[in-house]
C-alpha cells in the first residue's frame, strides 16, 4: 500500500464523524435522484407499454349520434392508420350494499372479438359471450372498492328503463387509467366505474342501430395531428359533435402525463440542494485539514512528491465520502423508488406496472458525486498546488483582528465574557458564519416545502369542498331538460334547496387562439355553488358577460374588457362577440362562466339545464337515494360528502410517505451542517477552549462560547429558512401546477412550528455529540500541539 494512501485511510478515520455527515447528506441527494428518476421512467415505459399492447387511439371524437358509413370515411383520410367506432352513455347504477346510487358509464365492445382500438385487460373471470345482451365487464377499481366478484349483478336505468346486468369479469383500459367520474377532478371508486358491455345491447336500448356517438382513431407515423382533427370537425359539424382532441387533451393522458412532468422537476431541485450542502461540507472540511496539515504537505514536498500527487491524495477525501454516499444513495434511492412505483399503483390503473432503473442514472449519480466531490475541494486543492515547501514550514500567518462593530459601540462590556468571544468569533469570520446559517436555512426550507403539499391540499379541499360547493348532491342529466323540470325535483321529499345550472360546449376564440370550453351558465342568486378563489374568496358572478378562470384568460390571451367570439359547439350552433367582464384564480380546471340567462339568449331555445345541485335533508338522504336510483333521464349522481371522504382515503397514504421522505432528509441535513459546523470550530479552536479551561473558565462557560455560537446560528437560520421555505413552495407550486389544477400557495402555523422544532432538536442533538468530545478532550495532548 502507498504511504499516501495509508495516510488517507488514517485521516478518514481520524475524520469519521465529519465524512459521515457528507456520507449521509450525499446520501440524501443521490436517493432522491435515483427514486424520482426511477418513479418518472417507470411511469413513461409502463404508460408506452399499456399504450402499445392495448392498441390506445392518438383522437378522439365524440357527436350525437352519426351513421356507421361515416367511419369508412373516417379511415380514409390522410393519415389515419385504424378507426374504431363505439357507443358511450352515462347511467345510474344500483350497487348492492350501497345506499348512495353510483354513475356507471357503460362501452359498448364488438359482438366479436376483441375491440381494435382501446382493448380491455382482462383481470379475473371472462369477457362477454355474443349472444348475452345482460352481461358486462366492470373496471377493476370499481368491483375491489365495492367488494364485487364476477357472477354478481347491479341493476341499471338506461334510457329510463332499469335492467340487470351480471358482471362477468373485471378488466383495466388505457382510456381510463386515471379513473374519474365525468366532470369530476377526484376520482372515487367505490360510486363511479366503467362497463364494458356488448354493442348489440346499447343499439336496442338507445335505439343507435347502424349508428355510435364515439369515434377514435389512430394516427399513421409522421401524420399531422391538427390536419386530422381539422377534417374530423368538418365531417361531423352536423351530428352534434363536440370537436375532435388529441391524446394529449384526453383526461386520464393529462394526469398521467402532469404527474410525469413533475416528477421531472423534482429530479432537478432537490438533489440540487442536498448536493450544494454536500458541497459547502466538504470545502470547509477540507479546508481546515489543509490548513491544519501545513508541514506535511511541505515535507510531503521536500521527500519529492509531486504537487500532483498530492492533490490527488487531498482529492480522496473529498472523493470517498461523495462516493460512498453515492453508493448507498443508489442503494436506498432503488429501494425507495419500489415504494413509491406501489403508490403510484394503487394511483393509477396500470395493467402492468414495471419497475425501470436505468444504468444512465447510476452513471449519472457517480457523475453527480464526482462534480460534488470536486467542486468541495476546488478551494483547498488550490492552495495545496500552490503552496511552496519552504512557505508551508513557517505556521500559518495569523489572522489580522480589528476591533468590531461590538467593541466600537461600547455594547459588548454588558455581556459575559464567555458571550462576546462567542460573538466575536461570528463577527470576525462573517462569510463563514453566514454560510453556516444559509446551510441550516436550507434544511428549514425543506422543511416548510415538504409540509406545503399538506396546507396547500387542505387549502383546496377547503375551498373546494367548503367554500365553492355547498350542495350536498349534484344530479347530471343525460340530456338538456326544459327548466320545468325544477319544479320535479323540488317536490322530492328531502330536497331543502335547490338549484340549477346550464353547459354548452363552445369554442373560444381570440386572434389566432382558440380553445375547446364548456361555457356554465349560473342563475344570479348561486349560494350552493359559489365562484370562489384560491384566497377562499367568494366571487360575485358578473351581471353580463364572460367570467373566465385566470389560467384560461392567459391561454387565449385576453383580459377584462376584451371581447371573445363564442361558437356554439350544439344545437343552434350559433356564434357572438361576448365581453371578459373578468377573471377568477380557481384552484381545479378551466371554466368559462356566464349568468344562465344571458347562456339561455345566446343558445335562442328557451331555455334548458343540464344538472341540478341539491341540499338535502339528512334523515331523508336514504329515502332520496332509492328514487334517484330508479329515475329515468339522469346519466350520474355526485355526492359530495363521499367524494370528500375518496379524496381523503386516496391523498393520505402518497402525501403521508412523501411528506416523511422529506423530513427525514431534512433532519439528516440539517444536522450534518450543525454537526460539521460545531466539529470544526471544536477543532480549530480546541487549543484556544483548553487554555481557558487551564485559565479557569468553567465546562460551562466553554461550552456557551462553542455551543452558543451553533445556537445562534440555528436561530438565525430560521427566519431565513421560512422565507426560503415560502420561496421554494411557491417554485414547487408553479411547477406541479397544470392546466388540470394549481396548488394553492398556502401556509398553516403548524407547519412553521413543525420546522421550528426539529432545527431545535436536530441543533441540541449534535450540540450534546459535540459537547461529549469536548468534556473529553485531553487539555495536556491539545496544548502541546503546535498552532
Amino acid at each position: 500500500m502507498q504511504p499516501l494512501t495509508r495516510k488517507l485511510q488514517r485521516e478518514l478515520w481520524h475524520l469519521k464523524g465529519q465524512m459521515f455527515a457528507v456520507v449521509a447528506v450525499v446520501t440524501c441527494g443521490i436517493a432522491v435522484f435515483v427514486s424520482m428518476s426511477s418513479v418518472k421512467h417507470s411511469l413513461e415505459a409502463s404508460r408506452w407499454n399499456y399504450y402499445h399492447r392495448y392498441r390506445f387511439a392518438d383522437v378522439f371524437v365524440q357527436v350525437k349520434r352519426a351513421p356507421e358509413s361515416l367511419s369508412w370515411m373516417a379511415a380514409r383520410m390522410p393519415g389515419v392508420a385504424a378507426v374504431a367506432t363505439r357507443i358511450v352513455t352515462d347511467v345510474t347504477i344500483d350497487v348492492p350494499g350501497l345506499d348512495e346510487p353510483a354513475t356507471g358509464r357503460l362501452v359498448s365492445i364488438p359482438i366479436r372479438g376483441e375491440p381494435p382500438l382501446n382493448g380491455l385487460h382482462i383481470v379475473a373471470g371472462r369477457t362477454i359471450e355474443t349472444d348475452r345482451i345482460d352481461e358486462v365487464v366492470a373496471s377493476k377499481p370499481f368491483m375491489e372498492a365495492n367488494g364485487l366478484k364476477p357472477g354478481d349483478r347491479v341493476g341499471a336505468v338506461i334510457n329510463g328503463r332499469r335492467q340487470e346486468l351480471v358482471i362477468v369479469g373485471s378488466a383495466l383500459s388505457p382510456e381510463y387509467i386515471y379513473e374519474v367520474q365525468p366532470g369530476s377532478f377526484f376520482p372515487d371508486k367505490r360510486r363511479f366505474g366503467v362497463f364494458w358491455i356488448s354493442r348489440r345491447a346499447l343499439e336496442s336500448a338507445l335505439d343507435m342501430d347502424g349508428a355510435f356517438n364515439d369515434l377514435s382513431l389512430t394516427l399513421t407515423q409522421g401524420a399531422s395531428e391538427k390536419e386530422v382533427i381539422t377534417r374530423l370537425d368538418l365531417l361531423f359539424e352536423r351530428y352534434g359533435s363536440l370537436g375532435a382532441y388529441g391524446r394529449s387533451e384526453q383526461l386520464s393522458d393529462r394526469f398521467i402525463s402532469d404527474e410525469i412532468k413533475q416528477l421531472g422537476t423534482q429530479i432537478t431541485l432537490l438533489p440540487a440542494i442536498f448536493l450544494g450542502v454536500a458541497v459547502f461540507l466538504l470545502n470547509i472540511v477540507l479546508q481546515r485539514l489543509v490548513s491544519t496539515q501545513r508541514e506535511q504537505i511541505a515535507v510531503l514536498k521536500a521527500m519529492g512528491y509531486a504537487g500532483a500527487a498530492i492533490g490527488r491524495h487531498y482529492l480522496g477525501f473529498a472523493l470517498a465520502p461523495t462516493l460512498t454516499g453515492a453508493l448507498f444513495g443508489t442503494v436506498s434511492g432503488a429501494w425507495l423508488g419500489t415504494r413509491l412505483v406501489r403508490i403510484y399503483g394503487d394511483f393509477y390503473n396500470f395493467a402492468e406496472l414495471v419497475y425501470v432503473v436505468r444504468p444512465q442514472e447510476l452513471l449519472i449519480s457517480v457523475l453527480l458525486s464526482v462534480v460534488a466531490a470536486a467542486a468541495g475541494a476546488l478551494l483547498a486543492l488550490r492552495r495545496v498546488m500552490l503552496l511552496p515547501p519552504a512557505e508551508a514550514m513557517k505556521p500559518e500567518a495569523p489572522p489580522v483582528f480589528r476591533p468590531g462593530m461590538l467593541e466600537r459601540s461600547g455594547f459588548g462590556r454588558r455581556f459575559p465574557v464567555p458571550a462576546r468571544i462567542m460573538l466575536r468569533n461570528i463577527e470576525r469570520r462573517p462569510w463563514k458564519s453566514a454560510l453556516s446559517v444559509f446551510m441550516i436555512s436550507l434544511s428549514v426550507a425543506i422543511l416548510i416545502a415538504g409540509r406545503f403539499t399538506y396546507d396547500a391540499v387542505d387549502r383546496m379541499v377547503a375551498v373546494e369542498f367548503d367554500a365553492k360547493h355547498r350542495e350536498d348532491v349534484t344530479v347530471v342529466f343525460t340530456d338538456p331538460m326544459p327548466p320545468s323540470v325544477a319544479h320535479s325535483i323540488a317536490s322530492l321529499d328531502g330536497v331543502l334547496e335547490h338549484e340549477y345550472y346550464r353547459e354548452e360546449p363552445a369554442r373560444l376564440v381570440f386572434g389566432h387562439r382558440s380553445r375547446r370550453q364548456t361555457l356554465k351558465g349560473l342563475p344570479a342568486s348561486a349560494d350552493l355553488q359559489r365562484l370562489v378563489d384560491a384566497g377562499g374568496r367568494v366571487v360575485e358572478l358578473p351581471v353580463s358577460g364572460l367570467m373566465l378562470t385566470r389560467t384560461l384568460a392567459d391561454l387565449l390571451g385576453v383580459k377584462p374588457g376584451d371581447r371573445l367570439q363564442v361558437q356554439l359547439l350544439q344545437g343552434s350552433r350559433r356564434t357572438a362577440e361576448l365581453p371578459v367582464s373578468g377573471t377568477i384564480d380557481e384552484i381545479l380546471g378551466l371554466s368559462a362562466y356566464l349568468p344562465l340567462d344571458e347562456l339561455d339568449r345566446l343558445a335562442g331555445d328557451g331555455g334548458a339545464i343540464n344538472a341540478a345541485c341539491l341540499r338535502i335533508d339528512p334523515s331523508r338522504e336514504v329515502s332520496l337515494y332509492r328514487q334517484f336510483k330508479r329515475m329515468p333521464g339522469v346519466s350520474g349522481i355526485t355526492l359530495l360528502k363521499a367524494l370528500r371522504s375518496s379524496f381523503d382515503e386516496l391523498i393520505a397514504e402518497s402525501m403521508l410517505t412523501s411528506t416523511l421522505i422529506l423530513t427525514l432528509f431534512a433532519c439528516i441535513l440539517a444536522f450534518a451542517v450543525i454537526y460539521n459546523g460545531a466539529r470544526i470550530s471544536l477543532s480549530e479552536r480546541a487549543r484556544e477552549l483548553s487554555s481557558m479551561r487551564v485559565l479557569g473558565f468553567t465546562e460551562r462557560e466553554i461550552s456557551l462560547i462553542l455551543l452558543g455560537e451553533q445556537a445562534l446560528f440555528c436561530l438565525a437560520a430560521l427566519p431565513l429558512g421560512f422565507l426560503l421555505g415560502i420561496g421554494l413552495s411557491a417554485l414547487l407550486s408553479l411547477a406541479l401546477s397544470s392546466e388540470l389544477y394549481r396548488l394553492p400557495l398556502a401556509f398553516s402555523p403548524a407547519n412553521f412550528l413543525f420546522a421550528f422544532a426539529v432545527v431545535i432538536i436536530v441543533g441540541a442533538l449534535s450540540g450534546l455529540a459535540v459537547w461529549r468530545r469536548m468534556v473529553t478532550l485531553d487539555l495536556i495532548a491539545v496544548l502541546k500541539t503546535r498552532e
